[in-house]
């Protein structure tokens, strides 16, 4: 069994293209993923950036994601990038995960409009939301981001959020410490104790990952 942690960044479809946006809302501009052996190490990394069909860059994806028109340009479009991404993951038996059910949603969406004949079960076969599992683990009703669990384990993120692969690197640091189940539970005790009510909250926990709190006071409302 192989593990593959993905991650994705899209742009829009521009809206002079009404009849494509009945169908398509957005369009992967890159991909990335590692992949984990048997005993969860990290043994590749897949990286691409996929040509949109159906219009340009925005600019508030650029300012999101750091990724323009001029990178973009000339790469493969979604058919050829994603073919490749199936290749890179092998015939080996594989998990694939991702931080929330999105990407999944998407690939299959982009699959039926660009690749009809792909058998999307493919996809729902192997894919775990590792968000979900998270969760359902610490026992909570609220989804935590991705930034947020990685603080409350004191991770200092690799590279800069919001591109596919340095998401996909981090992302793969929860699969990891998932797997042992006591220093999982031990790591993220401060999530549990600051999302309880009580008089005084630890100012350890509260440099440790800020949004906590705002995440705490959300919930209480």
């Amino acid at each position: 069994m192989k593990y593959v942690v993905i991650d994705l960044e899209m742009n829009p479809v521009d809206r002079e293209f009404r009849d494509v946006r009945r169908r398509l809302n957005e369009e992967v501009i890159e991909f990335g993923a590692v992949r984990l052996d048997e005993s969860f190490q990290q043994e590749a990394e897949f990286q691409c950036y996929v040509e949109p069909e159906y219009g340009k860059i925005k600019k508030h994806i650029t300012n999101l994601t750091s990724i323009t028109q001029s990178m973009v340009d000339g790469q493969e479009h979604y058919a050829a990038a994603f073919q490749k991404f199936v290749d890179w993951i092998g015939e080996e038996e594989t998990k694939i995960y991702s931080w929330s059910m999105s990407d999944i949603k998407q690939l299959k969406k982009e699959c039926r409009f660009k690749l009809p004949e792909f058998d999307v079960e493919w996809l729902d076969s192997r894919w775990v939301d590792l968000q979900q599992e998270f969760d359902d683990r610490l026992g909570l009703h609220n989804s935590l981001a991705l930034k947020h669990a990685l603080g409350a384990m004191d991770h200092k993120f690799e590279g800069t959020q919001h591109t596919a692969l340095a998401d996909a690197i981090n992302t793969s640091a929860i699969l990891v410490l998932m797997q042992d189940d006591a220093k999982f539970r031990q790591t993220m005790q401060p999530v549990l104790d600051i999302l309880e009510p009580q008089e005084d909250l630890s100012s350890s926990i509260g440099d440790l990952c800020p949004d906590l709190l705002k995440l705490r006071a959300d919930l209480e409302e």
